[in-house]
């Protein structure tokens, strides 16, 4: 046999090897992958300057320039605030799934994927498993932050908890179509422009910050649909007064969506190139 017929068949062999790795091989390399995202954050820990450093900004200044003006008081504007810097700082922060995966792929890391015996979805799926520490990071300080200056949840520690749990899974949601962009677009700061053109005006034009009544009514109306306001809604439902409404329902159903239709996108688009 040839050398030219054998560099053609190695490559193919392996190729079909890695098309059928096993579910447990490739929930074992996901959870590899992930912690090689973790091992990221560790050596250049300023990735987390945004689930970090951006809670305690946006809630000291929220607060103390919004909270008279629209509660009359600083503590009675927690409530309000807390659950809308949350959903803020995660949802945003979802934006980090996409650009660093065009990051890598653009630096050749995934290529050099490829070349290992593991299952090609992992370093996609590793990516966004990673992801949900940075969401319970920035979910754990927007709370203690809060805390901090005198936030006390009606809901107790349960309701903060699935209030937090709730956030995260929506924003993991959400960073399918982060990933996808990831995976489209041509370089990583043009992920980050078309997410921050989506992302800002969803979350400012909402009642994350003030409340949906005080806004004109063309603006209520469109904060009133927005997907936001519904999440920051049952966010405040459970942690406020610890009680479950539609908004977290709606949410929910919402974040199915999501999944179902960029999680086949994302993956397919990221196949044809890994």
């Amino acid at each position: 046999m040839s050398t030219a017929t054998l560099e053609r068949i190695v490559p193919a062999a392996e190729r079909d090897l890695k098309n059928h790795t096993s579910l447990s091989q490739s929930i074992a390399n996901t959870f590899t992958m992930a912690y090689r995202g973790l091992v990221k954050i560790r050596r250049t820990p300023e990735q987390l300057v945004d689930v970090t450093v951006q809670p305690i900004i946006f809630t000291l200044m929220f607060a103390y320039i919004f909270g008279g003006a629209i509660s009359g008081d600083v503590q009675k504007y927690l409530p309000l605030l807390i659950p809308g810097i949350l959903v803020q700082t995660v949802i945003t922060g979802s934006v980090v799934t996409g650009t660093q995966l065009r990051e890598d792929m653009d630096k050749g890391v995934f290529d050099r994927f490829r070349s290992l015996p593991i299952a090609r979805i992992a370093p996609l799926s590793g990516a966004l498993l990673a992801d949900t520490v940075r969401y319970t990071i920035a979910t754990t300080m927007t709370f203690f932050v809060g805390f901090l200056m005198g936030y006390r949840p009606g809901g107790g520690l349960g309701g903060v908890v699935l209030a937090g749990l709730l956030v995260i899974a929506c924003s993991w949601a959400i960073s399918w179509i982060f990933a996808f962009f990831g995976v489209i677009a041509r370089t990583a700061s043009s992920v980050q422009g078309i997410s921050m053109l989506i992302l800002f005006p969803l979350t400012f034009l909402s009642n994350a910050f003030v409340p949906a009544n005080t806004l004109p009514d063309w603006l209520r109306w469109f904060a009133d649909i927005n997907p936001v306001s519904h999440l920051v809604t049952a966010v405040r439902d459970l942690a406020n007064s610890g009680t479950v409404g539609a908004d977290l329902w709606v949410s929910l159903l919402g974040a199915a969506v999501i999944v179902v239709i960029f999680a086949p996108l994302t993956v397919r688009a990221y196949m044809r190139k890994a």
